[in-house]
Protein backbone atom coordinates (compact mmCIF):
# COMPACT_ATOMS: atom_id res chain seq x y z
CA UNK A 1 0.00 0.00 0.00
CA UNK A 2 2.78 2.41 1.20
CA UNK A 3 4.52 1.80 -1.97
CA UNK A 4 1.79 2.62 -4.31
CA UNK A 5 1.57 6.11 -2.42
CA UNK A 6 5.22 6.68 -2.84
CA UNK A 7 4.43 6.00 -6.47
CA UNK A 8 1.24 7.91 -7.08
CA UNK A 9 3.07 11.01 -5.04
CA UNK A 10 6.16 10.20 -7.26
CA UNK A 11 3.53 10.86 -10.54
CA UNK A 12 1.70 13.71 -9.33
CA UNK A 13 5.25 15.62 -8.46
CA UNK A 14 6.25 14.76 -11.73
CA UNK A 15 3.31 15.88 -13.28
CA UNK A 16 3.42 19.31 -11.06
CA UNK A 17 7.11 20.11 -12.04
CA UNK A 18 6.08 19.54 -15.60
CA UNK A 19 3.26 21.76 -16.28
CA UNK A 20 5.45 24.78 -13.90
CA UNK A 21 8.57 23.72 -16.70
CA UNK A 22 6.08 24.35 -18.76
CA UNK A 23 4.57 27.41 -17.79
CA UNK A 24 8.25 29.06 -17.22
CA UNK A 25 9.54 28.04 -21.19
CA UNK A 26 6.26 29.84 -22.07
CA UNK A 27 7.10 32.62 -19.80
CA UNK A 28 11.11 32.74 -20.97
CA UNK A 29 9.66 32.68 -24.64
CA UNK A 30 7.29 35.76 -24.16
CA UNK A 31 9.59 37.49 -22.74
CA UNK A 32 12.60 36.70 -25.54
CA UNK A 33 9.48 37.62 -28.00
CA UNK A 34 8.80 40.48 -26.34
CA UNK A 35 12.72 41.76 -26.45
CA UNK A 36 13.18 40.64 -30.06
CA UNK A 37 10.14 42.56 -31.05
CA UNK A 38 11.97 45.20 -29.43
CA UNK A 39 15.19 45.01 -30.87
CA UNK A 40 13.66 44.60 -34.87
CA UNK A 41 11.74 47.52 -34.51
CA UNK A 42 15.17 49.44 -33.26
CA UNK A 43 17.17 47.30 -36.04
CA UNK A 44 14.31 48.70 -38.58
CA UNK A 45 14.60 52.19 -37.77
CA UNK A 46 18.74 51.98 -38.11
CA UNK A 47 18.15 50.39 -41.72
CA UNK A 48 16.08 53.07 -42.43
CA UNK A 49 18.80 55.68 -41.03
CA UNK A 50 21.69 53.65 -42.50
CA UNK A 51 21.08 51.65 -45.26
CA UNK A 52 21.92 52.72 -48.53
CA UNK A 53 19.60 50.40 -50.81
CA UNK A 54 15.86 51.31 -51.16
CA UNK A 55 15.16 47.30 -50.12
CA UNK A 56 16.84 47.39 -46.95
CA UNK A 57 15.24 50.95 -45.99
CA UNK A 58 11.73 49.53 -46.96
CA UNK A 59 12.73 46.51 -45.07
CA UNK A 60 13.43 48.62 -42.31
CA UNK A 61 9.79 50.52 -41.93
CA UNK A 62 8.51 46.25 -42.68
CA UNK A 63 9.81 45.36 -39.39
CA UNK A 64 9.27 48.32 -37.15
CA UNK A 65 5.47 48.47 -38.50
CA UNK A 66 5.49 44.42 -38.43
CA UNK A 67 7.20 43.72 -34.67
CA UNK A 68 5.56 46.93 -33.32
CA UNK A 69 2.40 44.86 -34.06
CA UNK A 70 3.59 41.64 -32.58
CA UNK A 71 4.42 43.12 -29.78
CA UNK A 72 1.02 44.98 -28.81
CA UNK A 73 0.26 41.10 -28.38
CA UNK A 74 2.87 39.74 -27.19
CA UNK A 75 2.54 42.42 -24.57
CA UNK A 76 -0.78 40.97 -23.74
CA UNK A 77 -0.18 37.59 -23.44
CA UNK A 78 2.46 38.40 -21.11
CA UNK A 79 0.15 40.54 -18.71
CA UNK A 80 -2.49 37.25 -19.27
CA UNK A 81 0.45 35.17 -17.71
CA UNK A 82 1.36 37.39 -15.13
CA UNK A 83 4.05 37.89 -16.77
CA UNK A 84 5.97 41.39 -15.97
CA UNK A 85 6.58 42.26 -19.97
CA UNK A 86 10.34 43.82 -20.94
CA UNK A 87 10.85 47.19 -21.75
CA UNK A 88 14.19 46.89 -24.04
CA UNK A 89 15.97 44.27 -25.61
CA UNK A 90 18.73 42.28 -23.67
CA UNK A 91 22.31 42.78 -23.54
CA UNK A 92 23.39 41.12 -26.59
CA UNK A 93 20.39 42.56 -28.85
CA UNK A 94 21.85 46.10 -27.46
CA UNK A 95 25.67 44.97 -28.32
CA UNK A 96 24.49 44.20 -32.23
CA UNK A 97 22.47 47.14 -32.46
CA UNK A 98 25.65 49.57 -31.56
CA UNK A 99 28.21 46.86 -33.85
CA UNK A 100 25.54 48.01 -36.60
CA UNK A 101 24.93 51.81 -35.84
CA UNK A 102 29.07 52.51 -36.43
CA UNK A 103 28.50 51.37 -40.03
CA UNK A 104 26.46 53.11 -43.19
CA UNK A 105 25.79 52.37 -47.22
CA UNK A 106 27.13 49.27 -48.58
CA UNK A 107 28.43 47.95 -45.45
CA UNK A 108 25.47 48.27 -43.33
CA UNK A 109 23.38 46.88 -46.05
CA UNK A 110 25.32 43.66 -45.85
CA UNK A 111 26.12 43.00 -42.35
CA UNK A 112 22.10 44.14 -41.67
CA UNK A 113 21.04 41.59 -44.31
CA UNK A 114 23.36 39.12 -42.88
CA UNK A 115 22.24 39.63 -39.31
CA UNK A 116 18.46 39.38 -40.35
CA UNK A 117 18.20 36.49 -42.11
CA UNK A 118 20.35 34.37 -39.32
CA UNK A 119 18.23 36.12 -36.56
CA UNK A 120 15.01 35.43 -38.54
CA UNK A 121 16.03 31.53 -38.87
CA UNK A 122 16.24 31.54 -35.22
CA UNK A 123 12.98 33.13 -34.68
CA UNK A 124 11.16 30.67 -36.63
CA UNK A 125 12.50 27.91 -35.04
CA UNK A 126 11.89 29.19 -31.64
CA UNK A 127 8.08 30.03 -32.63
CA UNK A 128 7.45 26.73 -34.28
CA UNK A 129 8.18 24.96 -31.09
CA UNK A 130 6.41 27.19 -28.69
CA UNK A 131 3.15 26.71 -31.45
CA UNK A 132 2.98 23.38 -29.72
CA UNK A 133 2.53 24.71 -26.54
CA UNK A 134 -0.19 24.18 -24.06
CA UNK A 135 -0.68 27.46 -23.07
CA UNK A 136 -3.09 28.05 -25.70
CA UNK A 137 -2.48 32.18 -25.72
CA UNK A 138 1.31 31.27 -26.50
CA UNK A 139 0.65 28.91 -29.15
CA UNK A 140 -2.18 31.14 -30.77
CA UNK A 141 0.75 33.59 -30.82
CA UNK A 142 3.42 31.90 -32.16
CA UNK A 143 0.96 30.66 -34.88
CA UNK A 144 -0.07 34.04 -35.91
CA UNK A 145 3.37 35.65 -35.63
CA UNK A 146 5.02 32.53 -37.57
CA UNK A 147 3.71 34.29 -41.11
CA UNK A 148 5.31 37.29 -40.72
CA UNK A 149 8.50 35.61 -39.36
CA UNK A 150 8.65 34.10 -42.82
CA UNK A 151 8.21 36.79 -44.94
CA UNK A 152 10.98 38.45 -43.17
CA UNK A 153 13.49 36.06 -43.40
CA UNK A 154 12.23 35.56 -47.42
CA UNK A 155 12.86 39.47 -47.58
CA UNK A 156 16.44 39.39 -45.92
CA UNK A 157 17.62 36.22 -47.81
CA UNK A 158 16.52 38.44 -51.30
CA UNK A 159 18.59 41.23 -49.93
CA UNK A 160 20.90 38.96 -48.75
CA UNK A 161 21.51 38.29 -52.84
CA UNK A 162 21.47 41.63 -53.76
CA UNK A 163 17.26 41.68 -54.25
CA UNK A 164 16.04 45.40 -54.93
CA UNK A 165 12.73 45.28 -52.88
CA UNK A 166 10.95 44.08 -49.45
CA UNK A 167 8.06 45.28 -50.63
CA UNK A 168 4.89 42.95 -49.79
Amino acid sequence: MRTISFLAAGVIAAAVSSSAFAQGADQKFIKEAIEGNLAEVQMGQLAQQNGQSQGVKDFGQMLVTDHGQANTKAQSVAQSMNVTPPTEPNAKQKKEHDKMSKLSGAAFDKAFAQHMVADHKKDIAAFQKETKSKNQAVASFASETLPTLQKHLQTAQSLQKGGRSAKQ
